[in-house]
């Protein structure tokens, strides 16, 4: 498990690749989700300064390379384009060097450093690391090791483009509620945006412990 140093910092990841899914269209939002500001910082800004800080190496799946530019990351077009999540995944792995990479969606800004890194330091002996909440399982929130890539390309050659239905296919390791609780609430560790009600909330959740430590700043 990654530890603080003797001089305090966490250390980032050598090993695993943080890779970003921004190929989505927004069509259920009308808009481009990665470019919400939340207290004037772009969804996709913020999502790239959590990862950073956590992974030495953060790559961009998007096919919209030119919106991205501007953030100097590795961008990696979609291999197969129209696929969905199954084909942000599957460009993903096959574009790592490294032999895992935590895989998270550009429309949720609400990561947890703590748990990242729960899950990252489970993927031993296995192939993948899903948390999972009630019935629901988060497939853009979780990590995946290079030797999904087979049975991912085995869905996909069949056009079944369901994400879990890989699961049954490899070692999975899914994260459970009561461990997720030890780092953040589950029923906000994972929002992400679809209406602009969904967006309303995040930026609620967000503010409000920006206002707490306002108020706990002694006055002068």
């Amino acid at each position: 498990m990654k530890t603080k140093t003797d001089t305090g910092p966490l250390i980032r990841y050598e090993h695993t690749t943080g890779v970003i899914l921004a190929g989505g269209l927004s069509t259920r939002y009308g808009q481009d989700k990665a470019f919400l500001q939340i207290g004037g910082v772009p969804l996709i800004e913020r999502i790239v300064e959590e990862m950073l800080s956590i992974f030495t190496r953060v790559i961009l799946v998007t096919n919209q390379k030119r919106d991205f530019e501007y953030l100097e990351l590795p961008m990696i077009e979609d291999l197969i384009k129209g696929l969905g999540p199954i084909g942000g995944i599957y460009t993903g792995l096959s574009s790592i060097s490294e032999q895992v990479g935590f895989f998270v969606a550009c429309d949720m800004p609400l990561l947890h450093e703590g748990l990242i890194r729960y899950m990252v330091d489970l993927i031993e002996n296995h192939a993948a690391v899903v948390p999972s909440v009630g019935p629901w399982v988060e497939p853009l929130h979780a990590v995946y090791a290079r030797s999904c890539l087979s049975p991912i390309k085995g869905l996909i050659d069949e056009k079944r483009y369901q994400v879990r239905l890989f699961y049954d296919l490899v070692p999975v390791r899914y994260v459970r509620e009561d461990e997720i609780r030890l780092f953040c609430p589950p029923d906000e560790a994972f929002l992400n945006i679809n209406t602009p009600e969904e967006f309303a909330k995040i930026q609620s959740l967000v503010k409000a412990p920006e206002a707490m430590e306002t108020r706990d700043d002694p006055i002068r």
